[in-house]
């Protein structure tokens, strides 16, 4: 038997004004109004074993905060961005995929304008194509898989620390990457901003991969952002050779060389930003 129950005993009470049989946790007697006693008793605690269950629950519970405090602390320290960025529009991101298509549509509009942003070649003082090639897309697989990763790890980052680090990575690792090509090669053939979008994936994966190797916990998908590496470290060697107008030349419009260098440094400014304070990302 249950002792939480109560007895046989207990089941009922006689009111002494009508003789009826009542329950003993009532203080009238609802047929005649006689008053039985001042007050109810008290309830048996019929739950009052798994009170003792319960600090269990709750240091389970403290312990799961915990750990959410831990994973907060680890997320701000492995430079993920201040916050203060996220749920704003992208709007640096948006610039380069427009500019993007919009000098692709130009470009088949009016092929001369390849001689305008293309480097073929030496620059003979044409500066502006060390900014103007990234924009310059002759093959639209090449355009469409380099402006996907732009739209895709450019928000990514802006949303960690703001257009001006996006803007500022894209152009310098474009120009980082031409530069290298430039002193490589005797007559390279340089359009696309495969070096910019490099420089974004890594700049957006270095912290993931901080926290891989630190055993510590990261929110990441690296296996997709390293496909999409792949792909487009591969696509100077699986797209068509390029020719630009008025000049014999042979070459890859996108430059192997000037993406690997526009990852590396988006790795290390990725890392960099990782051990800026957090006030100052």
């Amino acid at each position: 038997m249950d002792p939480t129950m109560p007895s046989g005993a207990d089941l009922f009470v006689v009111c002494k004004q009508c003789g009826s049989e009542v329950s003993p946790y009532v203080t009238e007697c609802p047929y005649c109004g006689h008053r039985l006693r001042r007050r109810a008793p008290k309830l048996p605690r019929m739950h009052a074993a798994s009170r003792t269950s319960s600090r269990p629950r709750l240091a389970n519970m403290l312990g799961r905060r915990g750990r959410g405090r831990r994973i907060a602390t680890d997320v701000a320290d492995a430079g993920y961005g201040s916050g203060r960025w996220e749920g704003t529009r992208p709007y640096a991101t948006i610039a380069l995929v427009f500019a993007g298509a919009a000098v692709w549509v130009a470009w088949h509009a009016w092929p001369p304008l390849e001689l305008k942003l293309v480097i073929a070649g030496q620059l003979h003082g044409d500066w502006w194509k060390l900014f103007g090639y990234s924009v310059a897309y002759g093959n639209g697989i090449y355009a469409f898989v380099t402006l996907f990763a732009i739209a895709i790890f450019g928000w990514l980052l802006e949303s960690r620390h703001g257009p001006l680090v996006v803007l500022a990575l894209f152009l310098g690792a474009s120009v980082a990457g031409a530069l290298v090509a430039l002193a490589v090669y005797r007559a390279p053939i340089l359009s696309g901003g495969n070096a910019g979008a490099l420089a974004l994936l890594g700049a957006w994966a270095a912290p993931d991969l901080r926290a891989a190797r630190a055993g510590r916990y990261y929110d990441g998908d690296l296996l997709g952002a390293g496909v999409i590496a792949a792909l487009l470290l591969v696509l100077p060697f699986a797209i068509q050779p390029a020719s630009v107008t008025g000049l014999d030349l042979i070459g890859s419009a996108a430059s192997w060389l000037a993406g690997v260098c526009g990852g590396l440094i988006g790795l290390l400014v990725g890392l960099g930003l990782g051990r800026l304070p957090a006030a100052a990302r």
